[in-house]
């Protein structure tokens, strides 16, 4: 498979899906790119069934990789089985060989090293799979953070095109298509939980704020 999407090619899929709403760019990019092309992956975090929903309305075949770092809170894997049945989703678990886990556990690692916890069970699992795909399609939007705050919509990142259909939506647009769409929010979202990761890193917070409380840590190396 021919990965390279030229930074031209970038600047033109930008400008012409500016232009189109969720569903609009979402259609447009099975026009754009065939389905063996498409990778898409969900934290099954605070709203992610925004995203979910949009895409098991327009192909129920595309599959969903879920990484299960093994520290998720049980209300994400109760999340997560939920939605999969609701929306009759194609769901893959992938995870860091029990080697590297047992050694994030041990040490607890998340409070050492925490850049170095999300690389061993959620960076690097994807790093295979990553390398069969052109496309990668994530759920994030410019108000979660300055770092996502300064994405386009299509972006050349570690040597695969991110795809950001959301990136555009406001919190109040987010929670406003959930709830016109009956769509289920997260069971923690209720309890002050903005944004949620694993289990040992997360706190109830505004936005991300929650996320690696007091530390200036705010992207798990993912989207980096």
């Amino acid at each position: 498979m021919n990965k390279t999407i030229s930074q031209n090619q970038i600047e033109t899929l930008n400008v012409k899906y500016g232009k189109l709403d969720v569903y609009q760019r979402v259609e447009q990019l099975y026009e754009d790119f065939t389905e063996d092309e498409i990778m898409l992956t969900s934290s099954f975090a605070a709203t992610s069934a925004f995203l979910l929903k949009v895409f098991s309305d327009i192909n129920k075949n595309q599959i969903i990789y879920f990484i299960d770092t093994g520290y998720h809170f049980k209300e994400t894997l109760i999340y997560k089985d939920y939605l999969e049945k609701l929306y009759d989703l194609k769901v893959f678990s992938i995870k860091a060989n029990e080697e590297d886990h047992e050694l994030t556990a041990s040490s607890k690692m998340w409070k050492i090293q925490p850049n170095r916890c999300c690389h061993i069970n959620k960076v690097k699992p994807l790093q295979k799979i990553k390398q069969g795909y052109k496309i990668w399609v994530s759920g994030l939007m410019k108000w979660q953070s300055d770092f996502r705050n300064s994405l386009n919509f299509f972006e050349e990142r570690d040597n695969i095109t991110k795809f950001y259909p959301l990136l555009d939506i406001d919190y109040q647009g987010r929670d406003e298509f959930i709830r016109d769409h009956h769509l289920p929010f997260h069971p923690l979202k209720s309890k002050g939980y903005s944004s949620i990761g694993c289990e040992h890193c997360t706190v109830p917070g505004e936005n991300r704020s929650g996320r690696w409380n007091n530390s200036p840590k705010t992207e798990c190396g993912l989207h980096l």
